[in-house]
């Protein structure tokens, strides 16, 4: 009997695991769920035997490279009247605990494995960083706050305010919530509306100077509701979305008197290559949704970028433009320990102080907490990531790594058991490059943001970094985390101890808000630019110098919308796919 009690226990013991313990993206298994009929794994490509609405057998009307962010709604739409191919390099969120629960969030972006849903980088400033590699894209490893984009962005682009407005409705009905709001929260709020960021504007997707709570894409259970969801309402008899596909080069035909776009090239999760086209209608298009990163990377891989850099790395011409991979903006991110005498709660952003300095105080808390947290490795978000930048990289040894990774104990035990007060530089000035660094699609190229290269983000940064402590030492705080009301300099002298980026410190200088600025900026993951309007792509975000190729996603933004880019990407791709719809019907039906 005893020896079945111990069977029943063990059965129950791994039947817990599998439900609550984090797991990897892991291996590239074949993909099948009733609900998503049409998703399958890239290597079971085949030629579509007819489509009715192309002139040629055997072809797609649209080609979706990146089934990210704005991809998703954008096929979902596209797919109601017309062929649809989207092709995604990562695999599918659905079965994915660390991209599903609030709780593992941290764990998606620590992952640094071929196979993690977030693929990470550094950039050459110093900066950790990450761009999403899965199903849904940034919709599946960010924190999930949904925000719109101010009035005066929506102007900026030229978008029609009405479709605006219908295409964040048709996001928020399906994925978006309510958060379930925390203390912890609760106590920012207060404080913030004490250091002067009023009115409080209650709950709120709009962008209002003020302190509100925005939406979320996590529901009251803590389970994450990403864009690849959108898939949902596409039309499953025209849709086809493949997963591990690689996209690596677009295909152009040069008879006419410009490069015209037919299709594309990519590789499936067997290392086999496959040709994707596109139909002969005069509609058919690729369409790149790969993000800041990898459209402007694309782009270049298939030919059009700067004429010097592509030759030197033997890539064939289409056309010569020496803007793609220009004006690269990450809004730079600076964070203030919170110390706790107190259990917190895991929490990610619900509260947002929107100033007229020209920065947002936004909080999380709670992450990495476990009694043994300190001692772990946290890939792309581990300190002795940081610590290592002390060290030439020949000279990184295993034990080298291992001797740091045993230091991680003399970090301020308050950064894994506290909170963060997040200021961000809102509409940053400072902008740099993307290249090449090869002609591996799967490798990072590399990115220069310049961050604080102009002074008046640095003024900005200061004046966040005031406000941030100001909320830390308010009585509202203080009387929630039951800590003591420390100085500025002690408080910033805990958060630079911390080595969250490849810049050398200087741990005795806090009295210099600017130096600690620059010592401790990191990302808030909301970069973008790399192929502006009028530059790279036109009006209506068509490339420039070709045919039959567009672009949709943030990578042709100058700025960030909102305090958060998330839910005006997810409308964008809801937005051009109604625009195109609308435009071509009416095309076809001669109007």
């Amino acid at each position: 009997m005893a020896s079945v009690g111990a069977l029943k226990f063990l059965l129950y013991l791994v039947l817990w695991l599998c439900n609550f313990l984090p797991q990897c993206q892991g291996k590239q298994n074949k993909y099948e769920n009733k609900k998503y009929p049409f998703i399958k794994n890239a290597s079971s490509f085949q030629i579509p035997p007819s489509i009715s609405t192309s002139s040629t057998n055997n072809a797609y009307d649209y080609i979706i490279v990146g089934g990210g962010t704005a991809g998703c709604p954008l096929a979902a739409t596209l797919s109601k009247n017309f062929s649809v191919l989207l092709l995604e390099r990562g695999g599918v969120p659905y079965t994915n605990s660390n991209v599903t629960f609030l709780r593992n969030f941290h764990i998606s972006l620590a992952d640094t494995s071929p196979t993690s849903a977030s693929q990470y980088f550094c950039s050459t400033d110093g900066v950790h960083n990450a761009r999403a590699r899965i199903l849904g894209g940034g919709s599946s490893i960010n924190a999930g706050f949904y925000t719109r984009a101010s009035q005066r962005f929506i102007e900026k682009v030229g978008w029609d305010a009405n479709l605006v407005n219908e295409s964040y409705q048709w996001i928020e009905k399906r994925i978006v919530y309510h958060p379930k709001f925390s203390p912890y929260q609760d106590a920012v709020k207060e404080s913030l509306l004490d250091s002067g960021v009023s009115p409080f504007n209650g709950f709120t997707y709009d962008h209002i100077y003020g302190t509100k709570v925005g939406g979320t894409i996590f529901d009251r259970f803590g389970r994450r509701h990403t864009t690849a969801e959108l898939l949902a309402s596409g039309n499953p008899d025209k849709l086809t979305v493949l997963v591990y596909a690689t996209v690596q080069k677009i295909v152009f035909d040069h008879k006419g008197e410009k490069p015209k776009a037919v299709g594309v090239i990519f590789k499936d999760e067997n290392g086999r290559q496959h040709e994707a086209i596109l139909g002969n209608d005069r509609h058919s298009e690729v369409i790149v949704s790969s993000g800041a990163i990898g459209t402007p990377q694309l782009l270049m891989l298939s030919g059009i970028g700067p004429k010097s850099e592509l030759q030197n790395l033997n890539i064939t011409m289409v056309h010569d433009n020496p803007f793609v991979g220009k004006g690269m903006v990450d809004n730079p991110m600076n964070a203030v320990f919170v110390p706790f005498n107190r259990p917190v709660n895991q929490s990610l952003i619900q509260t947002v102080g929107i100033t007229k300095l020209g920065v947002y105080i936004e909080a999380s808390s709670g992450f990495s907490q476990s009694n043994d947290s300190i001692h772990c490795h946290h890939g792309m978000l581990s300190a002795e990531i940081g610590q290592l930048s002390t060290i030439p990289p020949k000279q990184r040894s295993k034990e080298a790594i291992q001797a740091f990774r045993d230091n991680k104990r003399d970090i301020p035990i308050e950064a894994f058991k506290g909170g963060f007060i997040l200021s961000k530089v809102a509409s940053a000035w400072s902008a740099g490059k993307l290249r090449l660094n090869n002609t591996n699609v799967e490798d990072n190229p590399i990115v220069t943001f310049n961050y604080f290269s102009h002074p008046y983000d640095l003024q900005r940064c200061v004046e966040g970094i005031r406000l941030a402590t100001k909320v830390v030492q308010s009585q509202h705080f203080t009387n929630y985390t039951l800590s003591d009301r420390k100085t500025t300099e002690k408080l910033l002298n805990l958060s630079v101890k911390a080595n969250v980026n490849l810049i050398p410190k200087h741990p005795n200088d806090t009295e210099s808000l600017e130096q600690f600025c620059k010592d401790t900026v990191i990302t808030i993951w909301h970069y973008h630019g790399g192929c502006h309007v009028g530059k790279v792509v036109s009006n209506d975000y068509m490339v420039l110098g070709v045919d039959k190729l567009r672009v949709v996603d943030g990578s042709t933004f100058t700025e960030s919308p909102g305090t958060n880019p998330q839910a005006t990407v997810m409308m964008m791709g809801r937005y051009m796919g109604l625009k195109i719809l609308r435009e071509t019907l009416e095309k076809l039906a001669g109007v």
